[in-house]
């Protein structure tokens, strides 16, 4: 047995009212990669943020290597060789890849000997770990495997021995998170000890040596991975069986809701991303888009939705014209009955700063059921909001409470709560489940089911293929801004998988 490399005895935190963490004690052993799960709000961030040292515990004890650490900042934590990854980066966009990596570890006060040093340690990390990044390169030009790889190496520079990554594959396309695994592999060939954060319970069986599982503020269970499953973790996470596939009936498909003509969008390079796409939606169906991140799939929903411009094209509503030319719309199609999750719900979806009740309406503030006079009605909405918390479960259960304060799921269900609860006649949605955990996707995935059932049109965006199979009734896959084939529900992974690819039915047949 190799021995502990981090201990965590009676941990116990609490923020007002919030019990994030209840008198946990959690053994990690050195050069393992160790699995922690839980729901939404179960407090594995919480955990992990004390262990690297942005949050204090209340009470109870940390052992590095078997002894004491008093952790007080991330600088505690990465003098005891503690590195993080969080869910969302903490990188400076404009900055070169070099420059995010010698932040804050500069080599005395000249900046020349630091990027020198730094230069030599990077090339060797990267031949070492498979980490190959353009030194040069600004954050903001990489994609997020890469930028996510900038993260590892920047722990590997400050002389990491204990990795934590929270949600790593959150914003991770499938071959990107398969390479990040092959990663760390490698690193726990090398004798480090990853800590792994996730609510994919596949990822945790493939990738991890051991999975602890938390819920409600405390460790429940630890499992030796090779001796438990799916199903048994998803139970202990959410205390009680989950339900793993989608069931639903056939689709009853109506008139056509939305309609797509030869539409042609550019990125604000001048690249086109949506190259002459055409399709229809229908009442009564959950019409899938399947594809790889940077296949066109985001703009051409931003685009229907009126974030943005397209340059030419026709959609119609209802048999009534979007004007494509004016990105402003987004209200007037809100106003005509089209809702939209976004795929960024921290760029797009929500403005973090403010409480939840207020996120709860943002858009749709101006409706007269949230106005009193000239004023916002606010008793109104605190009360329309608690309603939409307790329906869709968002924990903490506090509507005063600022959503940067939410975990992401529960951001997510903010999200959705507000534009389900519009009754549209058209849902886009993009990533619904990204960031949420298993009982509430099998809760999303049924309000998604239940508005198809109930006659409206869903069009669905997600690079989770498992997703798009089981919730949709038409796949369409996207590869290289074009429509590439279309499929019922009964589509295997391989047939998609090759489309995915750019490789045509014709080409893997010879």
């Amino acid at each position: 047995m190799t021995s502990a490399a981090i201990e965590l005895i009676g941990i116990d935190k609490s923020f007002g009212a919030v019990h994030a963490n209840r008198n946990i004690n959690l053994e990690i052993r050195r050069g393992t990669i160790h699995g922690i799960i839980g729901e939404n709000g179960a407090g594995k961030s919480t955990l992990m943020s004390i262990l690297y040292g942005f949050y204090q515990a209340d009470s109870g004890e940390i052992r590095v290597n078997g002894k004491p650490a008093s952790i007080k900042s991330s600088n505690d934590a990465i003098a005891a060789g503690i590195g993080m990854v969080h869910q969302h980066f903490m990188l400076i966009d404009n900055f070169t890849v070099l420059e995010n990596v010698i932040l804050g570890a500069e080599n005395g006060g000249l900046l020349k000997s630091s990027i020198a040093r730094a230069s030599s340690e990077l090339a060797r990390l990267e031949r070492e770990y498979g980490l190959q990044v353009d030194l040069e390169a600004t954050i903001e030009e990489l994609p997020v495997g890469i930028q996510q790889r900038v993260e590892i190496l920047k722990a590997l520079y400050r002389g990491a021995e204990i990795l934590i990554l929270d949600e790593p594959t959150g914003v991770l396309t499938p071959p990107e998170a398969d390479h990040l695994f092959r990663i760390l592999g490698q690193l726990k060939e090398q004798g480090k000890t990853v800590v792994l954060i996730t609510h994919k319970l596949r990822e945790i069986m493939a990738a991890t040596d051991t999975v602890s599982v938390m819920r409600q503020g405390t460790v429940v269970a630890t499992r030796k991975t090779s001796d438990t499953s799916v199903e048994e973790l998803a139970e202990l996470m959410v205390g009680r069986r989950v339900l793993l596939r989608v069931e639903k009936g056939d689709a009853n498909a109506g008139d056509v809701k939305l309609s797509v003509r030869n539409l042609v969008v550019k990125d604000h390079r001048g690249v086109t991303m949506v190259d002459n796409v055409s399709f229809d939606l229908r009442a009564g169906e959950i019409l899938g888009i399947a594809g790889v991140a940077g296949n066109g799939q985001s703009e051409l929903i931003e685009a229907i939705s009126g974030v943005r411009n397209a340059v030419s094209g026709s959609v119609t509503l209802e048999g009534n014209p979007i004007d494509l030319t004016d990105a402003a719309r987004a209200g007037e199609l809100r106003e005509r009955g089209l809702a939209h999750v976004p795929e960024d719900r921290h760029h797009v979806g929500l403005v973090l700063a403010f409480e939840e009740n207020e996120n709860s309406i943002l858009g749709y503030h101006d409706d007269s059921r949230y106005v009193m006079g000239p004023l916002l009605d606010i008793n109104g909405i605190r009360a329309d909001a608690t309603e939409k918390i307790k329906k869709y479960d968002i924990r903490p259960a506090d509507c005063r409470l600022k959503t940067a304060n939410f975990s992401g799921g529960n951001q997510q269900k903010i999200v959705l709560a507000r534009e389900i609860e519009q009754d549209p006649g058209v849902l886009i949605v993009g990533q619904p489940t990204r960031g949420v955990d298993v009982g509430a996707i099998e809760f999303i995935h049924k309000q998604l089911i239940d508005m198809r059932d109930a006659g409206k049109a869903v069009l669905l965006v997600s690079v989770e293929l498992d997703e798009i199979r089981s919730l949709s009734d038409r796949i369409l896959v996207m590869f290289a801004g074009r429509i590439v084939g279309e499929y019922g529900p009964g589509a295997t992974e391989g047939e998609l998988g090759l489309l995915l690819a750019g490789i045509e039915q014709q080409e893997a047949a010879q």
